[in-house]
């Protein structure tokens, strides 16, 4: 596979990883809506340590309102806002980048979606996508 890349909007954060994603995934619940601002997350599910980040202007919020009830920190530009990257013991041993983050987004498509059960109602799911309630 090619190399990820990717990083904010003001440029000041990137990022790089040399590692295949473990999966590729649009998430529907209420935080990753919040969260993104949008009507979905669309994420790599990349392994734990395999994404090397740069930048001065990185920041971190720790989200302890999900499901799990742990700690999921959502790193994002304190320049310009951009959250490009998650982790932490609700996911453990995944970390997650924002794939609308990624330098090229048209090479991944997600495979799975999840928390389905949150899904805005007026959202089309693609025919035969693989659909779970929650987490699968």
């Amino acid at each position: 596979m090619a190399k990820i890349e990717g990083g904010c909007l003001c440029g000041s954060v990137r990022y790089t990883s040399d590692t295949d994603p473990l999966m590729v995934v649009n998430c529907y619940c209420e935080n990753c809506r919040k969260n993104s601002g949008s009507t979905h997350s669309f994420n790599l599910g990349m392994p734990a340590g395999s994404v090397t980040v740069t930048g001065d202007t990185i920041a971190t919020y720790v989200d302890e309102t999900g499901a799990s009830g742990k700690p999921f920190n959502r790193h994002f530009c304190s320049r310009c806002g951009t959250h490009f990257r998650s982790e932490g013991p609700a996911y453990e041993g995944v970390e997650f980048i924002k794939a609308g983050t990624l330098d090229d987004p048209e090479a991944f498509e997600p495979a799975v979606h999840i928390w389905c059960e949150q899904k805005i109602d007026w959202i089309a799911l693609p025919e035969g996508a693989s659909t779970h309630p929650r987490n699968p």
